[in-house]
């Protein structure tokens, strides 16, 4: 008999998050993972073929071959690049005196 892998797909969106426990055949792939766990259908918005993904904040390709306990993480794209955020809230900021 095959070795059956416990895996793990989430999906956060703001205030809430959407997780699915699988057992999964040996040498199935983070994209397969994700079609697996049915967060295609609930939600529309998400493509297999350009959605980010990573096991346990690591990035993967969809062809990635898991291990049993991976966390395959979906990724949503940013809002703002990061180095622009850091430098609006620098700029709200009080300036020190010297």
């Amino acid at each position: 008999m095959a070795k059956r892998l416990r895996i793990e797909v989430v999906y956060a969106r703001p205030g809430r998050l959407d997780a699915v426990s699988l057992r999964l055949a040996e040498g199935t792939t983070a994209g397969q993972a994700l079609e697996a766990s049915g967060l295609l259908e609930r939600h529309p918005g998400l493509d297999p073929r350009h959605e980010q993904m990573g096991i346990h904040g690591r990035r993967v390709p969809a062809t990635h071959a898991l291990a049993d306990g991976d966390r395959v993480e979906v990724y949503r794209p940013l809002q703002i690049d990061p180095k622009e955020a850091r430098r609006a809230r620098a700029s709200r900021r009080p300036s020190r005196p010297r």
